[in-house]
């Protein structure tokens, strides 16, 4: 019996739909090629679903790196032009460590503590602040 998630390394990783919000469970590493194939589903499903937010659960990451952490910010820029709002879920305390020792920033990116808290956090319609600190609607 399947439960729909690959687990381990997978050929590609799952995006599921639940209402207006995009769904995205990281298991183990990401490669490259996985990498840039995540970033084509998201963008794609956006525009074609019209979602409002994607919520990027992490928890099953256990060390992340420079790359990894680029990858999350480039999802996020991506979203954000296509107006939907990031969240990354469930974070371990050594991954957040490791993202400030590496100096990463994750900008466009907020985070919650689990996937649940992200989706009451999207599902709030609240003007999401810009990086110079003003706030803006999406439409």
């Amino acid at each position: 019996m399947s439960d729909g998630f690959h687990h381990g390394v997978a050929a590609h990783v799952p995006v599921l739909r639940l209402g207006e919000v995009l769904l995205v469970t990281l298991q183990g590493d990401l490669h490259d090629s996985m990498a840039q194939q995540l970033q084509q589903d998201i963008a794609a499903t956006i525009v074609d679903s019209r979602v409002t937010g994607v919520v990027i659960d992490i928890s099953g990451v256990e060390v992340i790196d420079s790359f990894l952490g680029r990858v999350l910010a480039e999802i996020a820029a991506s979203a954000s032009l296509l107006a939907a709002r990031t969240v990354l879920a469930g974070m371990r305390p050594a991954v957040a460590i490791t993202l400030v020792e590496l100096g990463l920033t994750l900008p466009g990116l907020r985070t919650a503590l689990t996937t649940e808290a992200a989706l009451e956090l999207l599902a709030r319609r609240t003007p999401v602040a810009d990086p110079g600190g003003s706030p803006r609607e999406h439409p």
